[in-house]
């Protein structure tokens, strides 16, 4: 935590003139301490907005190296989602005829791939990032959070692009956006808040237990079945539909499809098991982090 005061000298006055000497007159100067978290709640958010430049350079430079001499550059942020779409429609259109609630299955793939592959690459960038800034983090006072949340924030560009894509997708189908537009927006922010809480407790185990590195990616991929990516949440039987809605990318998945083609609202359970499922993913995660942060710079 840190705690900013100010000091300065005294001056005594000119024993000849009784007056102060300016000259003499030291500006104060701010001194920071630096004090061990003695509360559980104790987290300081503030001092994340102090550095929020900090937080702009990390993710710019995340943004630089991933697309650092590569042929396509920033273009492989719609190749891959494009490429992906185009498997899920040929396996599971044509071979295994998926339904995809009255849209072409394209747009369907593609429409679940936008958040999940945002989220999936905030969590893979999210978990390693403690380490990969190892140097770093031995040497300079900064709040730790700033690097899952800088990680977190990073695939949002590649989001960007791929709407898009996804614009030109909806206008080739003849599907028109509808009034539900507007939810997209927080639709977006609990996307960011079930990543970074997913990442943020990533990161946290991976100083101490470095097979987290071998375990994200069997997790992210996992993960992606479990999620209504490929197929419809109408598929999952209606008794099993609040316990599979404890995965937070459930009701923003099927969010986004409403969001952006309209149709039947998501169900109200759906979504609130999984907005309860991404408060509770957030909150321990940086209660964690915050515990176990005094500890990473010996263990790293």
């Amino acid at each position: 935590m840190l705690r900013s005061t100010w000091q300065g000298a005294a001056v005594a006055p000119d024993d000849r003139t009784g007056l102060l000497d300016a000259g003499a007159i030291a500006v104060p100067k701010p001194t920071i301490v630096i004090e061990p978290r003695t509360r559980l709640f104790d987290v300081d958010l503030s001092s994340l907005w102090e550095y929020h430049e900090l937080v702009y350079f990390m993710v710019w430079r995340d943004v630089k190296s991933r697309y650092k001499q590569t042929v396509l550059g920033i273009a492989w942020a719609v190749v891959q989602p494009l490429l992906t779409m185009l498997v899920f429609w040929v396996v599971f259109s044509h071979f295994t005829r998926v339904p995809s609630d009255g849209l072409p299955y394209p747009l369907f793939a593609f429409i679940g791939l936008l958040p999940w592959t945002y989220f999936s690459q905030a969590v893979a960038r999210s978990s390693g990032g403690l380490v990969g800034n190892a140097n770093l983090i031995g040497k300079v006072y900064f709040p730790r959070l700033i690097i899952p949340l800088a990680a977190a924030i990073a695939p949002a560009i590649d989001f960007i692009l791929s709407l898009v894509v996804l614009g030109g997708l909806m206008a080739w189908y003849g599907v028109a956006p509808t009034q539900a537009l507007f939810a997209l927006p927080a639709l977006i922010f609990v996307a960011f808040a079930a990543a970074l809480g997913v990442g943020i407790w990533l990161s946290a185990l991976h100083v101490k237990y470095r097979d987290v590195a071998h375990l994200v990616p069997f997790i992210v991929q996992i993960w992606m079945y479990a999620s209504p990516v490929i197929y419809p949440l109408s598929v999952v039987p209606e008794r099993w539909r609040a316990l599979y809605s404890l995965n937070p990318m459930v009701g923003v998945i099927t969010g986004f499809r409403w969001a952006l083609t309209g149709g039947e609202p998501p169900d109200p359970l759906t979504g609130t098991v999984s907005l309860v499922a991404v408060a509770a993913l957030l909150t321990t995660g940086v209660l964690y982090f915050r515990r176990t942060e005094r500890e990473f710079a010996d263990i790293i």
